[in-house]
């Protein structure tokens, strides 16, 4: 099997050039248009939602006010996860979309749910999108610069 593939690769040498020349074209044009970032962002989507309930215990707050809020969030296109965290005071529910949904898009479908559980909520408790940040977004990035930096002697 070997000896016919390198005889033919021998009688049929400039076929196997020109062959090998078209595949290392097209891999050099699929390598310039990969995106190349320094520290890529392979976070998923995400959408977050927070709620204040000052004055009420961790057990309320899941009752009153994170239960509604994830049943409502149930069914979304998309939604592949649903993580919730509750305190005194708080509830911060996390929802996880595909990786080919986009963030707005998901952030649009979150908030018309959550402008219909809003007249459900209990009195002084107004659910809020967090801010659309990912891993990234939240490292704190910086340069350090000389005085002797851009000066040519």
């Amino acid at each position: 099997m070997i000896d016919k593939l390198l005889d033919a690769s021998i009688r049929f040498r400039w076929g196997v050039v020109i062959l090998t020349l078209i595949i290392s074209a097209y891999g050099l044009s699929e390598l310039l248009k990969l995106p190349i970032d320094a520290v890529p962002d392979i976070t998923n989507v995400q959408v977050q939602i927070a709620a204040e309930a000052p004055g009420r215990s961790t057990e309320e707050v899941e009752r009153f006010v994170t239960a509604p809020l994830e049943i409502s969030m149930t069914g979304l296109p998309g939604l592949t996860d649903m993580r919730s965290l509750n305190r005194n005071g708080l509830s911060l529910i996390t929802l996880v979309f595909t990786d080919n949904t986009d963030v707005y898009f998901a952030r649009q479908l979150v908030l018309e749910r959550l402008i219909e559980v809003a007249a459900k909520m209990p009195d002084g408790i107004t659910p809020v999108l967090a801010p659309p940040t990912t891993g990234l977004g939240e490292v704190y990035q910086y340069t350090l610069e000389h005085p002797s930096d851009g000066k040519r002697e």
